[in-house]
């Protein structure tokens, strides 16, 4: 009988509003064709114990942290921090949401390391549909913040004009789809349907394209009664900005600023990576809403980057983990059905030649050189 894999569940070490780990259901299914080793004190920031993964099952183990990077699969849901890849054995596969195309130092590490990678967000099927992903989340979320905001000013959203919530959202991909239906329901159905019931006058969501969104004529028409401004956007040049920090200014006071697309100032880079609404600020989970006097506005944007014009921004790089368990579930989901070809087999031999989902996790695979 061929030996067993070992994968190894470190618990990630991000800001203390990070609470997100693997269920013990999707655990347990880990455990059919590998032995387990979690970190001391994985999913206890969701209320877990070991026991509740472990079930007695004597595949699944427990190790300090350290030891669980050292395994032959490495299944953890945002990046290792920089001092941890050294950590990682190489010819060991790492599993988690790396974001090559704008991450290239990532991208480096892990080929300097010799280290294997399958990266969450490029498990993509014949049609470059991604199929781990949690868009509906991200709109989700981000939109419920979003409107929050507004309902401090309004209480119950209701206020004496009898206009609707007027919500713009950049880009009409995935994430844009959904912060349309957020959009139309104050970003939570429950808030939404008690609104409706006082009367309220509705939302109403205008979702711009890349056709119209380089207008500036036309844009600041659509900017002048917005009252909740989404970026959505995904870029096919992240080193260009969609809304110079000057538009900013045409946005009414009130107006909020919904950040979906959460990509990082790296100006250092070749091409340099920049925001696609300049000059705002990326939160995280910790702390996801910014007024336009936060003394923490400038602390993740560089100098050279105009911030004279602010409306308050939510922003948060990992929306889904607003509500960490609902996400988790999700992910476990989409991930079951490719547990078996990830864990049997060889990295080396996945192929776009074979079968649906081992084409996928193919695709996902670390780019070569």
């Amino acid at each position: 009988m061929a030996k067993l894999l070992t994968v190894g569940f470190p618990h990630m070490e991000k800001e203390t509003g990070e609470r997100r780990a693997f269920l013990p259901a999707f655990v347990q299914k880990i455990a059919r064709y590998a032995e387990v080793y979690l970190a001391e004190g994985y999913g206890s920031r969701m209320g877990f114990s070991f026991d509740d993964y472990c079930q007695g099952n004597q595949r699944i183990h427990k190790v300090e942290r350290e030891e669980a990077f050292g395994k032959d699969v490495i299944i953890i849901l945002r990046a290792p921090n920089e001092h941890e890849y050294k950590w990682l054995r190489p010819g060991s596969c790492l599993v988690s949401m790396l974001h090559y195309a704008t991450r290239p130092a990532r991208v480096q590490r892990l080929r300097a390391g010799g280290i294997n990678a399958i990266s969450l967000d490029s498990i993509i099927d014949d049609y470059n549909l991604r199929l781990v992903e949690s868009m509906r989340a991200v709109a989700w979320n981000g939109l419920e913040v979003a409107f929050s905001v507004l309902e401090k000013r309004w209480p119950g959203f209701i206020r004496d004009s009898d206009e609707p919530y007027n919500v713009v959202v950049l880009g009409t991909g995935m994430v844009g789809k959904h912060a349309v239906e957020a959009g139309t329901k104050l970003g939570n159905v429950e808030w939404n349907s008690k609104y409706m019931s006082r009367k309220g006058s509705g939302a109403m969501v205008i979702s711009v394209g890349r056709n119209l969104s380089g207008n500036a004529r036309q844009m600041q028409k659509i900017f002048h009664n917005a009252d909740i401004l989404v970026d959505a956007t995904q870029r096919s040049d992240p080193s260009k900005v969609i809304i110079p920090n000057e538009w900013i200014s045409w946005l009414p006071e009130h107006c909020v600023i919904a950040d979906l697309a959460v990509d990082p100032y790296l100006l250092d880079h070749k091409p340099p990576v920049v925001r696609s609404v300049e000059g705002i600020p990326q939160g995280d989970l910790n702390k996801y809403i910014f007024f336009p006097d936060d003394q923490d506005w400038n602390a993740t944007i560089p100098p050279e980057i105009p911030t004279t014009h602010r409306r308050a921004t939510v922003s948060c790089y990992s929306w889904p983990g607003v509500h960490p368990e609902a996400c988790m579930e999700h992910y476990g989901r989409q991930l079951d059905p490719m547990i078996e070809t990830l864990l049997t087999r060889p990295y080396q031999d996945l192929s776009l030649s074979s079968n649906y989902f081992e084409r996928a996790l193919a695709r996902a695979k670390l780019p070569e050189n």
